[in-house]
């Protein structure tokens, strides 16, 4: 079983696993798991710019499609649920444990996903996702408007309905 480093949910169903990290002390040092606290992801937002504030937003997104929790947006989601100990995601900057079936697993860009060389394969159905359902295991676009786009999150989230 692999160490779990990153922020988010201990009862998460859903894992993002990103290549980089927020460029902040707090994340730069991380090497274990907890989860944010509210006004967190606007901090590092504001902190560190625009790049960060599209991944958070494309995660909410995502995780509104899939259950909205009684929220009227996917903003009012990542405000005050997402990757929070109330919420049902996780942000994880260590490599996926392949065999852990509980949880959905999505990697966040092809280029990471060769760079793990996690001796798995995936079904590339395009040239945007690549698929292992006995995994549990999705790669993606890079969270990022132009990469990962609304289209492409709704795609995202009926192959997460089929897996």
């Amino acid at each position: 079983m692999c160490s779990l480093v990153g922020i988010g949910s201990q009862q998460a169903r859903l894992a993002v696993y990103i290549a980089n990290r927020p460029p902040l002390p707090e994340f730069t040092g991380l090497n274990d798991f907890r989860p944010m606290v509210s006004g967190e992801i606007k901090c590092i937002a504001d902190l560190t710019g625009n790049h960060w504030r599209k991944i958070f937003n494309c995660y909410a997104k995502l995780s509104f499609l899939l259950d909205s929790n009684n929220y009227s947006s996917w903003q009012e989601l990542r405000d005050n649920q997402l990757l929070q100990s109330n919420g049902n995601e996780q942000l994880l900057f260590s490599p996926p444990d392949i065999n852990e079936s509980r949880i959905i697993k999505i990697i966040c860009g092809r280029t990471y996903f060769k760079d793990l060389n996690l001796n798995i394969s995936v079904d590339w159905v395009d040239s945007y996702f690549g698929l292992n359902f006995e995994s549990k295991l999705i790669v993606t676009p890079y969270f990022d408007y132009r990469q990962l786009t609304n289209q492409r999150i709704e795609q995202l989230v009926d192959y997460i309905k089929m897996g």
